[in-house]
C-alpha cells in the first residue's frame, strides 16, 4: 500500500467518510503532517470536484483543538462530564475486567454495543467491531436508525437496493425529488438535475412537507401533509390508469400484480386523495399527466417519508411509479431510493456472525434504547458506543439521558469528541478520523467502491475502531484467527464475492492503483430481478404472507397524542446528524435553530416572526426561534439539525420525538410526533 502518512507535504487522494449518498472523491493538501485544505477530486467521474460546506470545512474537524487525544477515566458525578487521563494499557483492562465480572455474573447479553455510520468505512461500521461482539455474545443491536424501513418497502416491490445510474439522470425530461432535500443531503444529484434541465428543458418536482433549498431550486414545489406520501402515489396511479398513460407492453412483461393494482387504486380518486394529503385536485391531475406523459422520468425518493409509522408502505407504494409508465427501460428513467446493491460485499466474512455461540441472544432496537435500559430483563449493564451520539441522535432522547444516568451501568464511548454521549461515560477512548485509517467504501447512490489510505498520523493516542477491537479481543482471551487479520487482508477477502457478479473486477489491489472502481454494471431490464417472481411485484405474496397488505396502501399514522402540530425534525445543511455540531466553524455557518410555522397558526396564536416559542409534548420541550411564512402547510411545524443544548439552551428536538418503530424493519419514525407550541 502507498504510504502517505510519511510524506508531509503534498495532495493525496481520499474519500469523504460522511453517511451521505454521494460518497466524494477528495483530495487531502497536506503541509508540515497536517491537513491544510480539503477539496473535491476533479477526476473522480461523479463527484467531479464538488464538496459541500461540511467537508470544504473538515480541517476545522480533524485539527479542532478539542479532539480527544487520549483514554480517559470518569472522575465526577456520572453525568458531568469530568475525566482525567490514563493509559491505553488501563483503559483496555478496565474494561476487559469490568466486563468478565458481568459475563460471569449476568451473562454475556447484559452488554450492549451501539452504533451506527458516523463513519462510513465498513471496516470501522462493520467489521472487526462485529466479530468482536459476535465472539463476546452480547445483546445485539438492530441499527435500524436510518433507512431500514425504506430499503424494506423498496425491497418489496424491486428485490433490492437496485436503481438507476445516477450519471444517466442528465438524460432524465422529468426529476421528481420524493421527500428528499437534497441540495444539502445529496448535492450531485441537484447537480445532475441542472444538467437535464439545460441539456432536456428537464423539469424538477419537488414534493415534500417543508420549503427547503430544493424545493426553492425546483420548478414546482408541491407541500404535502406529513405521512400522506403514499395516498398522492396512489392518486396518481389512479389517473394514470384511468386515463390510459400506462405502459401496457412493460407491465404484461416485467410486473405482477398489474390488474389487481389497477381496480385496487379506484378508490384512490383525486378529491379524495386530495382530503389527505393536502394537495390541491387539480395539481394532483397535473402532477399525474406531467408524469405519465413525459419521458424519461426520474424519481429520487428521499429517507423523508419512510421516518413515519407508514414509512415501509409508503416506499414500497411509491417504487411501484416508474413500472406503470414503463421508465426503467428507458435511459434516464425510473427512480433511486439506493444502489447499495449493486456494490453489495461478503458482508458474512467481514462480520463473522458463525462466531456468535448462542444463535438466540436477544436483539435490541436502536430506535428503542431509552426504553430498553429501563424495562430490558434481566437489564443491560454495560454500553459500548462507538461511531454515533446517542445522547443526541436517539428519539426520545430525554428518556436516552435518563438511562445513560444509571449507576450500575457501565458505559465506554470511543469517540473523536467529548460528545453529550462521552460525558455520561465511564470511559473515553480517543478514535481517529478516516484520514488517519485504513478502509474501503461503497456508495449506497453512485456505482464506485473506492479506498482510504490513511494521509495523516492518528492524532495523539487516538485509535481506529479495528484497532481498539483487536486490543479488546487480546484483553478477552479471543485467539481466533478472525482478530489477527490487517485491513489489507479484510478489504481483500471482502471484495472477493462471487455471488456478487457486479463486483467482478473489484479488487484491493485495483482500488489502491485506482482509487476508486466502477462497479460491472448490467441494466436491470431485461433481467430477473430478487424478487419471488422474479418481476416488479406490483401485488406482492411475499407482504401478504409477512402480514401486510399485499398492494400498496395508504394507512394512517398512529395516534400521537391530541396535539395540533405534525412535527418535522428535518437535516440541516452544515451539520451531519450531530457531526459538526460542536465545532464552532460550522455552527457559525449553520447561525441557529429555527421552527418554521404556517402564517395562518402563528396568527392564530399571537406569534410573530422572530419570537422565541416553547414547543412540547408528553416527551419533553424545546425553546426555538420561530420562522413564520408559506414553507410549511397549517398544522406542521419543522426545524431542522440536531443542535446541542448549549448556553442553558433546550433545542435538542430529539427530546420531542417518538421511539416507536416503522412498519416494517423496525425503522424510526422521526417525522410522526405531534407537538404543541406557545409563545415563551
Amino acid at each position: 500500500m502507498t504510504s502517505y502518512i510519511n510524506q508531509s507535504d503534498g495532495i493525496f487522494p481520499s474519500v469523504c467518510s460522511l453517511d451521505c449518498p454521494d460518497q466524494c472523491g477528495l483530495l487531502i493538501h497536506k503541509k508540515d503532517g497536517k491537513i491544510v485544505k480539503v477539496e473535491g477530486d476533479p477526476n473522480h467521474p461523479v463527484t467531479k470536484g464538488n464538496i459541500c460546506n461540511k467537508v470544504r470545512n473538515m480541517t476545522a474537524r480533524v485539527h479542532d483543538k478539542n479532539r480527544l487525544a487520549y483514554p480517559m477515566k470518569r472522575v465526577g458525578e456520572k453525568g458531568d462530564g469530568v475525566f482525567e487521563r490514563i493509559s491505553w494499557e488501563e483503559a483496555i483492562q478496565t474494561i476487559t475486567s469490568q466486563w468478565k465480572k458481568l459475563i460471569n455474573s449476568d451473562g454475556p447479553e447484559s452488554i450492549l454495543p451501539y452504533s451506527f455510520y458516523g463513519n462510513m468505512g465498513n471496516l470501522t461500521a462493520e467489521g472487526m467491531d462485529r466479530r468482536f461482539f459476535n465472539r463476546l455474545g452480547a445483546t445485539r443491536l438492530d441499527r435500524t436508525i436510518c433507512s431500514v424501513a425504506g430499503g424494506v418497502g423498496y425491497q418489496y416491490t424491486m428485490g433490492g437496493s437496485f436503481g438507476i445510474d445516477p450519471e444517466d439522470t442528465i438524460h432524465s425530461k422529468l426529476i421528481i425529488f420524493w421527500g428528499v432535500n437534497a441540495v444539502s443531503t445529496n448535492m450531485h444529484q441537484i447537480s445532475l438535475a441542472q444538467q437535464a434541465r439545460k441539456k432536456n428543458g428537464a423539469k424538477i418536482v419537488v414534493i415534500d412537507v417543508h420549503k427547503n433549498q430544493t424545493a426553492k431550486f425546483a420548478d414546482w414545489f408541491i407541500p404535502i401533509m406529513p405521512g400522506t406520501d403514499s395516498a398522492l402515489a396512489l392518486g396518481m396511479m389512479h389517473i394514470l390508469f384511468k386515463e390510459n398513460m400506462v405502459d401496457n407492453a412493460f407491465l404484461q412483461q416485467y410486473t405482477v400484480g398489474y390488474d389487481e393494482l389497477r381496480e385496487h387504486v379506484i378508490q384512490y380518486d383525486p378529491e379524495t386523495v386530495s382530503n389527505i394529503t393536502g394537495v390541491p385536485v387539480e395539481d394532483i391531475y397535473t402532477l399525474a399527466r406531467m408524469y405519465g406523459k413525459t419521458s424519461p422520468s426520474y424519481i429520487r425518493i428521499g429517507n423523508g417519508p419512510q421516518h413515519h409509522d407508514n414509512g415501509g408502505m409508503c416506499i414500497r407504494t411509491i417504487s411501484c411509479l416508474p413500472a406503470l409508465t414503463g421508465q426503467w427501460v428507458v435511459k434516464g428513467g425510473g427512480a433511486i431510493k439506493g444502489n447499495s446493491g449493486y456494490l453489495e460485499y461478503n458482508a458474512h466474512y467481514l462480520q463473522r456472525p458463525e462466531l456468535l455461540q448462542n444463535k438466540k441472544t436477544r436483539r435490541v432496537n436502536m430506535n428503542q434504547i431509552g426504553e430498553a435500559l429501563f424495562t430490558l430483563d434481566p437489564p443491560i449493564k454495560s454500553l459500548y458506543i462507538y461511531s454515533s451520539n446517542p445522547a443526541v441522535v436517539a428519539p426520545d432522547g430525554n428518556k436516552v439521558r435518563k438511562g445513560l444516568l444509571r449507576e450500575d451501568l457501565f458505559v465506554v464511548v470511543h469517540d473523536l469528541f467529548m460528545t453529550e454521549t462521552a460525558k455520561y461515560a465511564d470511559i473515553i477512548l480517543p478514535a481517529t478520523s478516516s484520514y488517519e485509517n485504513t478502509d474501503f467504501y461503497a456508495s449506497y447512490w453512485h456505482h464506485y467502491m473506492q479506498i482510504q489510505q490513511p494521509v495523516i498520523e492518528p492524532h495523539g493516542e487516538s485509535k481506529s475502531n479495528v484497532e481498539v477491537f483487536k486490543l479488546l479481543a487480546k484483553g478477552m482471551g479471543f485467539e481466533e484467527p478472525a482478530f489477527q487479520e490487517t485491513e489489507a487482508e479484510m478489504i481483500a477477502k471482502s471484495l472477493d464475492y462471487p455471488r456478487n457478479p457486479y463486483l467482478e473486477g473489484i479488487t484491493y489491489e485495483k482500488l489502491v492503483e485506482k482509487q476508486y472502481v466502477k462497479a460491472n454494471m448490467k441494466p436491470l431490464f431485461p433481467g430477473r430481478l430478487k424478487t419471488p417472481s422474479g418481476k416488479i411485484e406490483l401485488y406482492s405474496k411475499r407482504m401478504e404472507k409477512d402480514g401486510y397488505p399485499p398492494l400498496p396502501t395508504y394507512i394512517p399514522l398512529k395516534d400521537d397524542g391530541d396535539l395540533p402540530f405534525s412535527f418535522i425534525p428535518a437535516p440541516n445543511h452544515n451539520f451531519l446528524n450531530s457531526t459538526f455540531s460542536n465545532n464552532d466553524k460550522h455552527r457559525s455557518l449553520e447561525k441557529e435553530p429555527l421552527l418554521h410555522m404556517n402564517a395562518v397558526d402563528a396568527r392564530e396564536r399571537s406569534i410573530q416572526n422572530g419570537d422565541v416559542v416553547k414547543v412540547w409534548n408528553q416527551r419533553g420541550e424545546c425553546e426555538l426561534k420561530v420562522s413564520v411564512g408559506e414553507s410549511v402547510l397549517p398544522g406542521v411545524v419543522a426545524t431542522q439539525g440536531l443542535w446541542q443544548n448549549l448556553d442553558g439552551t433546550k433545542q435538542l428536538v430529539n427530546s420531542l420525538t417518538p421511539d416507536r418503530v416503522s412498519d416494517m424493519g423496525g425503522g424510526a419514525t422521526f417525522f410522526s410526533g405531534r407537538v404543541n407550541v406557545a409563545k415563551r
